[in-house]
Parts: structure tokens; sequence; C-alpha cells
């Protein structure tokens, strides 16, 4: 279970997991009040990514990230087609 640094390596990493087999792949985001700690999960029950974080400007980041894959899940069109307009 790889916890991410950077959230830019991240991000490139659940996009392509989740590319690679949409109907596997769950997100989950947890927040703990006592530590101030938002975490961002995405498995695919073989392959599980993480990254933790304390910094609020972290939050639009992955509200955007989130968004993208909702995007994707009710799209249409082929999921390669929309990762490449990105």
């Amino acid at each position: 279970m790889p916890h991410f640094q950077t959230w830019e390596e991240f991000s490139r990493a659940a996009e392509k997991l989740y590319l690679a087999d949409p109907m596997k792949v769950r997100v989950v985001l947890k927040y703990r009040h006592c530590d101030g700690n938002l975490c961002i999960k995405v498995t695919d029950d073989a392959v599980c990514l993480q990254y933790k974080t304390d910094q609020a400007q972290d939050v639009k980041k992955m509200e955007k990230l989130h968004g993208k894959l909702m995007r994707l899940m009710v799209s249409k069109e082929s999921h390669s087609a929309a990762m490449e307009t990105d």
C-alpha cells in the first residue's frame, strides 16, 4: 500500500488505475478531526494507492480529482478519449 509524497504522482497513478478497469475501482475519502488529517484512497482490490495530508490547500486538489473521476464514471464516451482531452 504505497503512500505517495506528492499530489501529482498520486493523481496520475489514480487516473491510470481507474482507466485500467473502471468497474473495479473505488475511492474513499477519510477525515480525522482529532489529527486534522485527510486521506484519499483509490483501490481496485489488487492495488491500493493512498495520499494523506494535513494541508488545507490539498482539499481543493482532492475535490478536483474526485470530480474528474466522477465525470469519467458517468460519461458515455470512451474513457481513453476523455483523458486525452483533459
